[in-house]
């Protein structure tokens, strides 16, 4: 049986480091995580997860399909803890030969002068931590941690001015796709490179997608791309960049969120959300022309790793759940929620039972419209 949702992005093999205690340098809040499964496909798909999609108040196996690439050395015991969660792994393709899926990233301190970006919940001020994505050596030696050998001769990404025109290996094709995921009826796509996001969106369009969700990657989100993001919002159902992504898309046109949410709506796409970390989410019906602020849920951060990711899984939930732009974007916040407060992608599944309806309960009961 085909699943009910589809979700396609990266796998990666995560090395996070959790910020330094003050006046330490020893870690805090929270344990290393080294080589653990990882990448915006599986925070996206444990966000999702968080809520029962079927009568029994369970995820039953294969209603989340997962279309990603890997290597030959990508862990296939890894491959079997997904199953174990429900989701269907015939989309993972497995090339025949090694993929470098690394990834580091840690954090700085969250307190003191310049430890970060201070914003505001409820009221209270909130730091939003710095990250680093390079020079690991350093940062474990500042942890007093040993360096992990699996780690060695490890590179970050070099950030591309363009990408529009080529797609790295570990993005996933439309040849990936298992012919089943096509009848699906909700898909939801990660940020990946423009080609791959372009082909993908167009080969689930063609099928039987009546649902189709994209979170930009920020490679493209510039202005010089703005036409190009103008074709592949194009008929989306939902558009979820972050407000740095926004900002720069629009860049040198308009400081105004709400009009460059209006911009995006104009190009075709019903809801455009704009993440804004602790400061919550904003929301555009274009259809309606309404206008909606949601406040961040006040979690506690130990890692910031994946929350955006995991809005988008918990905000296909709400949408398959009650074709409602507004509640769904309360089930996104209280799956990101719930992933800040711990360390790797299956944190959010470990929540005791009733915890996010609790938080659905109360975030219900703030949101204003604007």
């Amino acid at each position: 049986m085909e699943p009910t949702f589809v979700i396609a992005g990266r796998l990666q093999r995560d090395y996070l480091l959790p910020p330094p205690s003050a006046g330490t340098g020893t870690a805090q809040g929270g344990r290393p995580l080294i080589d653990v499964p990882g990448g915006n496909l599986l925070y996206a798909a444990a966000g999702l997860g968080v809520w029962p999609l079927s009568g029994n108040g369970t995820t039953s196996k294969s209603e989340v399909g997962l279309l990603a690439r890997v290597g030959e050395d990508y862990p296939h015991d890894w491959l079997r803890s997904f199953e174990k969660h429900g989701w269907d792994t015939r989309g993972i393709h497995i090339l025949a030969e090694a993929l470098d899926l690394r990834y580091f990233q840690a954090e700085l301190p969250r307190s003191g002068t310049g430890a970060g970006t201070e914003s505001q919940i409820n009221g209270s001020p909130v730091r939003e931590p710095r990250l680093s994505r390079s020079n690991p050596v350093a940062h474990f030696a500042r942890l007093g941690l040993p360096f992990p050998k699996s780690l060695l001769g490890y590179h970050p990404p070099a950030d591309t001015e363009d990408d529009r025109k080529t797609s790295p290996p570990a993005a996933p094709r439309p040849s990936d796709i298992p012919e089943d995921y096509l009848n699906t009826r909700t898909v939801h796509l990660c940020p990946l490179d423009y080609l791959s996001a372009s082909r993908l969106s167009s080969a689930f369009r063609q099928a039987s997608v009546t649902t189709l969700t994209l979170d930009p990657s920020a490679t493209y989100m510039t202005a010089t791309a703005l036409q190009d993001v103008h074709i592949l919002v194009q008929g989306l159902t939902a558009f979820l960049p972050s407000e740095e992504e926004l900002r720069a898309l629009f860049w040198g046109q308009t400081d105004d969120l709400w009009q460059m949410a209006e911009a995006v709506g104009e190009f075709g796409c019903e809801f455009t959300i704009v993440k804004r970390g602790a400061r919550g989410q904003m929301l555009y019906d274009s259809i309606s022309k309404k206008r909606w602020e949601i406040p961040a849920y006040a979690a506690r951060l130990a890692n910031e790793n994946g929350a955006g990711d995991s809005f988008c899984g918990g905000f296909l939930a709400g949408y398959q759940k009650t074709y409602d732009p507004l509640r769904s974007m309360l089930y996104g916040s209280v799956s990101a929620s719930l992933t800040i407060e711990g360390g790797g992608a299956f944190h959010a599944l470990e929540a005791l039972p009733g915890l996010a309806q609790a938080r659905l309960d109360s975030l219900a009961e703030i949101v204003r419209q604007v």
